[in-house]
């Protein structure tokens, strides 16, 4: 029997799969494929750590592992759905819920004194950041805007705000001393065991990480950003905002970029309430409370101290007296510096450039913005979209082109910041990566207070990689382009790579380019404005900030790209879209009873999924359920049966209904399968009968408060009777 295996992860993903994967299991099986579900939740992921603390009943297999192991299989087909990469307020809220449902878990520690501190860091160090992608990426990214997105898009225009010639709107960056200008990278000659260790000033050594294995060709690379010119870049850039009158806002990764970006964080915290710090810092500090976990958290914090009313006066008159910040949700007083992980710069900058370059200010009304990003690598990129729109306008979904994205990922290619090769600096001194030989083969001079970062990149996923642009530009008859600065150490050696083996395939009518990210970006503005399409070809950072920025811009929202992963020995692995705003539409549902969250990127993973198995096992009626759900699909757009925007609409959860009527009337009239199309007319004919009491019973229970049990783990029992309110469409279903 074929099998899928359907991702079990977080947040509104996760309650749409209560809804949607009994739909899939039913259909699937009808066609000799078994759906089994693999828990990668982030709940899920700490509970695998643990297991001698739990009892039977509560512990459960590490699933990721396994899927990292099913990766490397021809075999493998993966549906993967958005999980949370896990911030440190959001594990600590993580262990925090599981804890009160009896999980006997230890506490998160902000400081290692003990062994039992130590291990407990270490295994918690395992579930945070971008934990999930680098295990089941073993594949680069095919990404792209189905043609029925795309078309839709065209033919019902998502609203786009208006750009002002005049609007203030600017990205701040350093541009010095960061990590785009301290970069070094070295292409390694043979195969190797490298270490990174850091040298103090009085010659005191530190081995930082012991091991680092690598290959033959691989890429290594280090880089550091300055804490002292940092701070001063931040000084400025509250200034600027001030005087300019514009909001003030930061834009980091701190989900992905696990290490440097809190960090980093917390030195905007600081600078924004420099002299809240400077008289309350010993306070705060003593009280466990840290600017890199947010406002949120200090001011969660406070009321334990003696003086909390007091300090939180301070930071009060703080924020009066500088700039007026962005917020994350105005009505409720949550600033752009509240969570680290509320502002995520792939998801939150497009948004803005969305709106016309605005974001919302303290009293709900939209103004410009100060975007502040300190490090310099793809700064540029939004500032270029900044300046195009101010000089041309807004772009128009209707009638402009797509970029779609091959990205550099597989193997965990060039994960800066999510893995550990991440230091910030207690000493002033030398961070250096020494071979196997004890040669010194890279590096930096570093202060007390800087954040020092290594990443690796493959040689193989970098051949795949290029392989996987020419095909996409062959297949689609488009400019395919290399989103690479030669001016950049690692980008200076990939294009080596490139020139060696781009010889390798036929290239023959195809124009491959190679620009610097600003370039590529501007010459792709271009080419769209005019309803032309433009391949970016880009590393792995690069690549998660293009598969945001031009669909949200193209189709407004990331979350109905067609995503797929072939992977490197054979299997492959499709996602379904991001989840930036997945946050928002649990709290929704949990407050009305209404789930906004569009499952369209599942639909499109699940045909692939489905294609791809009739290819690499033969399987006849799998290609059939790919044939119809496509076509399904493209009825639930040209029908507009995607969630709506308010109550008394269909939710996430009529859309799945919706989809399942046109999938079973495809099925039913379709000629290559005379048996399939017998066992699906039955279902047809009772969901086309039953539409009217099906919707009546999704509506009904709109508008009232639902109960799922949890956040992070929800119940399932709760959670399935709220997403499958309707007796009628599950017996319907149920007689399948």
């Amino acid at each position: 029997m074929s099998k899928i295996i359907y991702t079990h992860t977080d947040e509104a993903p996760l309650l749409a799969t209560y809804s949607f994967l009994p739909i899939v299991s039913a259909y699937a099986a009808k066609a000799g494929v078994d759906v089994e579900t693999r828990d990668i939740s982030l709940a899920g992921r700490i509970i695998a750590q643990f297991p001698e603390r739990l009892t039977a009943e509560q512990r459960q297999p590490d699933a990721l592992a396994e899927l990292g192991e099913l990766a490397h299989d021809p075999s493998a087909n993966i549906i993967k759905l958005p999980n949370v990469s896990a911030s440190l307020p959001q594990l600590k809220a993580a262990v925090a819920e599981l804890r009160s449902l009896g999980y006997d878990l230890p506490d998160v520690p902000e400081s290692v004194k003990t062994d039992a501190e130590k291990d407990a860091r270490e295994r918690y160090g395992r579930v945070m950041g971008s934990a999930v992608n680098p295990v089941l990426r073993q594949g680069n990214s095919d990404r792209r805007a189905p043609a029925s997105v795309k078309n839709y898009a065209k033919a019902h225009p998502h609203r786009m705000g208006a750009w002002s010639p005049e609007s203030k709107t600017a990205v701040a960056t350093m541009g010095h001393d960061d990590f785009f200008s301290n970069e070094k990278s070295l292409v390694m000659a043979a195969d190797d065991t490298l270490r990174i260790e850091h040298v103090a000033a009085d010659g005191t050594v530190t081995v930082l990480k012991e091991s680092l294995p690598v290959l033959a060709g691989e890429v290594v690379d280090g880089t550091f950003i300055d804490g002292a010119a940092l701070d001063a870049f931040l000084l400025e850039s509250i200034e600027r905002a001030k005087a300019e009158g514009v909001l003030f806002s930061v834009h980091l990764k701190a989900t992905m970029m696990k290490v440097s970006d809190p960090i980093i964080f917390g030195h905007v915290v600081r600078a924004f309430f420099k002299p809240v710090f400077e008289k309350y810092g010993q306070d705060l500090a003593a009280a466990g409370l840290s600017a890199n976990d947010g406002l949120g958290g200090i001011f969660a914090g406070l009321a334990s101290l003696p003086n909390g009313t007091e300090i939180r006066a301070a930071f009060d008159a703080a924020l009066a007296d500088g700039p007026k910040m962005a917020m994350v949700n105005s009505d409720k007083g949550i600033t752009n510096l509240h969570v680290p992980s509320d502002v995520i710069v792939d998801a939150s900058m497009p948004a803005m450039i969305r709106i016309g370059g605005h974001m919302w200010g303290p009293e709900g009304e939209e103004a410009d913005t100060l975007a502040v990003i300190p490090d310099s690598s793809y700064a540029g990129i939004y500032q270029t979209v900044i300046d195009d729109c101010r000089a041309n306008g807004a772009l128009d979904p209707a009638t402009m082109g797509s970029v779609p994205n091959v990205g550099l990922m597989a193997q965990a290619a060039e994960e800066y910041g999510s893995h550990d090769k991440t230091f910030e600096i207690s000493a002033d001194g030398t961070v250096r990566i020494v071979n196997g030989a004890g040669d010194v083969v890279m590096e930096h001079a570093v202060s007390v207070g800087d954040v020092w970062r290594a990443c690796q990149t493959k040689d193989a996923p970098i051949r795949d990689w290029i392989k996987l642009a020419v095909t996409r530009a062959r297949a689609s008859a488009t400019p395919a382009v290399f989103w690479l600065n030669s001016r950049r150490e690692h980008d200076a050696n990939l294009i080596q790579k490139i020139e060696q083996y781009l010889p390798e395939h036929d290239t023959e009518g195809l124009e491959i380019l190679v620009m610097d990210p600003a370039e590529a970006t501007a010459y792709s503005l271009a080419r769209i404005r005019k309803g032309l399409d433009t391949i970016s070809v880009t590393g792995n950072v690069l690549r998660d900030y293009n598969t945001d920025l031009f669909p949200i811009l193209e189709v407004g929202t990331s979350a109905k790209m067609l995503s797929i992963v072939p992977l490197m020995n054979g299997g492959g692995l499709f996602e379904t879209g991001a989840g930036g705003s997945a946050p928002k539409h649990v709290q929704q549902l949990v407050e009305e009873d209404y789930l906004r969250w569009d499952s369209l990127g599942e639909f499109f993973a699940l045909a692939a999924s489905f294609e791809h198995l009739a290819t690499s096992e033969g399987n006849a009626r799998a290609q059939v359920l790919a044939d119809t759900l496509d076509r399904a699909t493209g009825t639930f757009l040209a029908e507009d049966r995607s969630p709506g925007r308010k109550l008394g609409t269909i939710d996430n959860r009529g859309s799945h209904f919706y989809l399942a009527l046109y999938w079973a009337r495809e099925l039913a009239t379709q000629s290559d399968d005379a048996e399939l199309a017998a066992t699906f007319k039955p279902l047809a004919e009772a969901l086309t009968t039953g539409e009217q009491a099906i919707v009546e019973e999704l509506l009904a229970v709109q508008g009232k408060p639902a109960e799922i049990g949890g956040y992070y783990r929800p119940d399932d029992a709760k959670a399935t009777a709220v997403m499958r309110p309707s007796k009628t469409f599950n017996e319907a279903l149920a007689s399948l």
